[in-house]
């Protein structure tokens, strides 16, 4: 089974460049089962119709993140689409769901779990590493493979989450930071990870941003709202190869341009 984890989608470049490369990425790669992260569709959070976009376009499940609550129209959508997951460490009462259950091929089920990270990120979610044990125990005998897109701003909370989760998931990769890192591996007991898949989005860009902007915020400039840069753009992720038995086989990084 080969699993797509795509980065977080950037504004509308960001879901242009995926309605337009990901089928064609899955066809090329033999893909069976994509995930997706559509946190920043929007910007800041995404709307129904764009996560609707992203799903016709070919995404199986859609994560969230730190801007899950960004555009509050998406609340109602958290309860009724079966295929969009916001972080499982949220409060209880929170819409929407952190993980569940889904059909891969060969009548395979496929555990997805989104959690957010707590180092630096501002906000008092529950701990990540204690609620990923509760979800697996939750959800135990209901799966034959589990994946986790872990959103999180630290590497060191990242990595240590990989190690934490080896073994018991078949894939864990890294969201939220934007910059895909060249630390794809297999970790020893046999769980898939890399530590961020990067973002879906322009390349001229930090991080997404107009550069200039994002330059005057750090020089101390008075700036205006964040606008998406224009230009080119590239779809990033990375395959994940599982055997039957859960372990992974292969991790491998994706970057695919495409011209704006």
């Amino acid at each position: 089974m080969k699993i797509l984890a795509v980065g977080d989608i950037v504004g509308e470049a960001g879901l242009d460049t995926l309605s337009a490369l990901l089928r064609r990425v899955k066809r090329e790669h033999g893909i069976d089962f994509t995930v997706v992260n559509g946190e920043n569709a929007a910007g800041v959070g995404l709307t129904p119709k764009q996560a609707d976009e992203m799903l016709a376009a070919g995404a199986d499940v859609l994560t969230l993140g730190n801007h899950t609550w960004g555009k509050r129209q998406i609340v109602p959508y958290l309860d009724d689409s079966p295929y969009i997951l916001r972080p499982a460490n949220y409060a209880p009462q929170a819409p929407g769901r952190g993980a569940a259950v889904f059909d891969g091929p060969q009548a395979s089920r496929i555990l997805v779990v989104n959690l957010i990270g707590r180092c630096d990120m501002q906000f008092g979610p529950d701990n990540p590493f204690l609620c990923a044990d509760r979800v697996l125990a939750e959800y135990a005998g209901q799966y034959d493979i589990a994946l986790c897109d872990f959103h999180a701003n630290a590497t060191s909370e990242k990595i240590a989450m990989g190690y934490y989760l080896d073994g018991r998931v078949s894939a864990i990769w890294g969201t939220h930071t934007h910059v895909q890192t060249a630390d794809e591996r297999i970790n020893p007991k046999g769980s898939g990870y890399i530590t961020d898949i990067g973002m879906t989005g322009p390349i001229i860009s930090v991080l997404g941003v107009c550069p200039e902007q994002s330059i005057a915020m750090f020089r101390g400039d008075l700036t205006e709202y964040f606008k998406t840069a224009p230009g080119d753009c590239a779809l990033s992720g990375a395959v994940f190869e599982i055997s039957m038995d859960g372990k992974c086989r292969s991790v491998r990084r994706v970057w695919e341009r495409y011209a704006r």
